[in-house]
């Protein structure tokens, strides 16, 4: 019989500690302010040193961040979707997507540090590390990995079932773009989205990532303001958007039903 060890009270305020670093850490990041070390040592009342004893460099500070914000949307995500009944994948994903959105224009620091941020050296080497050395524990300061896996897989399990109840049309191997054959006939990449989709033919592939690119450049495009403020208030883009990818994935037919859906 197993059981799991109860955290021993050195450890259950070390791990408030963290909290409160990532707590203090989002609250700068949303008011706009700098997200150092130095600040969040500030702002805990701590000296610097004593905050270098949780996390010893900023890119450390910011996979903390990152992971607690990727755990927060796929939390509004799975809430939306869960509204649905497993058997309407249609449903779900309509509701999810429109949740992320949500998320994305009410939190917009936090979508441009973990969506719209380019990946330097620091956090590259950080989420390479935790991938082959997975960590139990905030010990070392670094999280298994920085959330984005949950994030696509919640996206994967989705667009799988839809696959499975629509049998939408998915291109032959023969009609896909130049290169893209190429590019999608190679194993999957640690951490990257299409992994955890199973075997499912390039062409699947393909319409998975056409699909998260056009709904994440039109969310992008609205949280950064560079549409018509009126196409962001009305959520026209973005429902045309989510129309176009629908056509594609067997959808139409079902648009005025999940029209309502997406307008929440």
């Amino acid at each position: 019989m197993s059981s799991t060890a109860v955290p021993t009270r050195r450890e259950r305020q070390r791990q408030a500690t963290y909290d409160e670093i990532v707590t203090v850490s989002r609250q700068l990041l949303r008011h706009g302010r700098d997200v150092s070390l130095r600040a969040v040592s500030a702002e805990m009342g701590l000296t610097a040193p004593a905050l270098y004893r949780y996390v010893d460099s900023h890119a450390e500070l910011m996979a903390l961040v990152a992971r607690a914000v990727f755990a927060d949307v796929v939390g509004e995500m799975t809430v939306a979707r869960d509204r649905h009944a497993d058997d309407d994948p249609a449903a779900q994903i309509v509701a999810a997507v429109s949740a992320f959105r949500r998320w994305a224009l009410g939190n917009r620091e936090e979508f441009r540090l973990v969506f719209a941020s380019p990946p330097t050296p620091e956090t590259e080497a950080l989420a390479e590390s935790a991938a082959q050395r997975p960590i139990t524990t905030l010990d070392g300061c670094v999280p298994e990995e920085l959330g984005a896996r949950e994030f696509s897989a919640f996206f994967s399990d989705i667009f799988t079932r839809l696959w499975t109840k629509y049998r939408f049309p998915v291109p032959a191997d023969d009609e896909l773009p130049p290169g893209v054959l190429q590019v999608l006939s190679g194993p999957a990449e640690p951490g990257d989205k299409l992994a955890t989709l199973g075997e499912v033919t390039p062409g699947m592939v393909w319409m998975f990532e056409r699909a998260w690119a056009r709904l994440y450049g039109t969310v992008t495009l609205e949280v950064f303001g560079h549409v018509h403020p009126g196409f962001i208030t009305t959520g026209a883009l973005f429902e045309a958007t989510v129309l176009d990818i629908g056509r594609d994935l067997g959808l139409a037919g079902e648009w005025d039903r999940l029209q309502a859906i997406a307008r929440g």
